[in-house]
């Protein structure tokens, strides 16, 4: 679909299907008043009907309007002018994208991003408006042997914007397409099934992002063997009750001039492909939706795709953590003692505090990079689901000015996360009898001791903690990967790399 921008009302000639907003109080938008005076007042008289009272998400289509009889006009209501924010915005973007789709229409102009949304520039809702009509018009049917027809006929979407911000809202366009493909291939990799999506086939996905943009990407794999020799010994234990072979899959991205010596961002991906739990076996209820424990890992070569395509300035490296955890006469088990490549000893309790223990090594093997920070994003713990559901994503970090940052680009991007504490007192929980540190801890506080555990490997450097167990999919009728914290993070490197200027 493609998408552009035009200054006010120069293109409705060409529009198949104009969009307008109405508001409660239905006094009638500038394009409206003066659609109604071409057409001989068409829209008032049925507003005046009672046809269309302006409550959020109340459709009207109007069809063969006098002077404009080969346009439709598509009304939408936008509630209370005081309550309208973001929520409101991307509902009525949705709706009126699911009504268009069924309609015989090649082009649609918008005038939603004219609403007055608190707070939010033209480049936030145009932004904002493409990434929600790609997420709505989102589908997996790759693995179908039978595709469901697909309606849509709708090929352009034009968004009207004053004179004075056409560039902004180009360039909203274009951040917005990029961001919106890295959450399709994330949404992609997530909900393929764990007999074709495992380690392997992350690490060929990733060999073919650094063939696509082989000037300024390149990747390089660690297997078993190698990880052995570096001591990665908690990594290699959750993997070995598997037949598929662990791999860690490493993507260096170089947006800067070599000589500029910019310490690396790096991003770290949980890619557990399927978590049975091993030893500590999971409830065979929803057990399927554990192919999403690679979410973390999805997110990451979304990311690394949208800061290829948008040619960031910046030096960022995106780690896939490639790894299966089953159960077998090789397995890890309760009451194992590893020892980490950081020469920590590791107590295992559970085996299905396994993400902890591939994140752990990886987070020591980084410091090789000399990282200006670090961030993992994992599917790490029920706890955080029934703290934030699945609302917000958790967030911790051992830095308070990195999780500022963070939390401002999720208010920016509309992706919510929430800063949760570390202190000691839950590092406590953590206590061992027979080894430095335990794998898990107590009943309570399950996400925050998850990340105290991390914290523990991370001590040289700057770093946050994105656990999205909750936020990385949708379960029941809606079952499927969302491909969050990318729109998050995307802001947080746009931030970085001084390409966003808010209100």
């Amino acid at each position: 679909m493609e998408f552009s921008v035009t200054n006010i009302d120069s293109d409705i000639k060409k529009s198949d299907c104009i969009v307008i907003g109405i508001f409660e109080s239905q006094q009638l938008p500038k394009i409206a008043l003066k659609l109604d005076k071409i057409s001989s007042r068409y829209i008032n008289d049925f507003i005046n009907r009672g046809e269309l009272e302006g409550k959020l998400g109340q459709t009207l289509l109007l069809h063969y309007i006098p002077e404009l009889p080969e346009k439709r006009i598509l009304l939408i209501g936008c509630g209370k002018e005081k309550d309208f924010k973001e929520r409101q915005y991307k509902e009525i973007i949705k709706k009126t994208i699911n009504i268009l789709k069924y309609r015989c229409y090649i082009q649609a102009t918008y005038f939603l991003t004219e609403l007055n949304v608190k707070n939010r520039n033209i480049y936030w809702k145009v932004r904002l408006a493409i990434e929600t009509i790609k997420d709505t018009l989102y589908t997996f049917e790759q693995l179908k042997s039978k595709k469901i027809k697909q309606h849509c006929s709708l090929d352009h979407i034009v968004f009207s914007v004053p004179n004075n911000e056409l560039i902004i809202a180009k360039c909203a366009i274009k951040h917005g397409l990029a961001i919106a493909s890295g959450i399709q291939v994330a949404k992609d990799l997530g909900n393929l099934p764990p007999n074709l999506c495992n380690a392997g086939y992350l690490a060929l996905r990733a060999r073919q992002l650094a063939d696509n943009f082989s000037h300024n990407i390149s990747t390089v794999f660690i297997d078993a063997q190698q990880m052995k020799d570096l001591g990665m010994n908690a990594y290699l234990a959750v993997g070995q009750g598997s037949q598929n072979e662990s791999l860690m899959s490493i993507i260096s991205y170089k947006g800067t001039n070599e000589s500029t010596k910019i310490k690396p961002i790096v991003l770290i991906g949980k890619g557990i492909t399927f978590d049975s739990g091993g030893i500590s076996i999971k409830h065979a209820d929803n057990m399927d939706e554990m192919k999403y424990d690679m979410c973390g890992a999805a997110s990451v070569y979304g990311i690394m795709l949208i800061v290829a395509k948008l040619q960031l300035p910046l030096n960022i490296i995106g780690i896939l953590t490639g790894c299966e955890n089953m159960p077998d006469g090789n397995s890890y088990r309760p009451g194992d003692v590893l020892t980490t490549m950081s020469g920590q000893t590791v107590e295992v309790l559970n085996t299905d505090a396994e993400g902890r223990l591939v994140l752990c090594d990886t987070l020591t093997y980084v410091k090789r990079f000399e990282p200006e920070i670090v961030i993992d994003v994992a599917t790490l713990t029920g706890a955080c689901v029934i703290a934030l559901g699945h609302h917000f994503t958790g967030l911790m970090a051992n830095n308070n000015t990195l999780a500022t940052e963070l939390i401002r680009a999720s208010k920016q991007a509309d992706d919510p996360a929430w800063w949760l504490p570390m202190t000691n007192e839950f590092e406590d929980q953590l206590n061992s009898n027979c080894a430095d540190i335990a794998n898990v801890s107590g009943r309570y506080g399950g996400a925050i001791t998850a990340a105290c555990f991390l914290s523990k490997f991370t001590k040289q450097y700057q770093w946050a903690h994105l656990d999205i167990a909750g936020t990385a999919w949708r379960t029941e009728k809606d079952k499927g990967a969302t491909g969050r914290p990318i729109s998050m993070l995307s802001q947080f490197l746009l931030n970085r790399a001084g390409l966003y200027k808010e209100n």
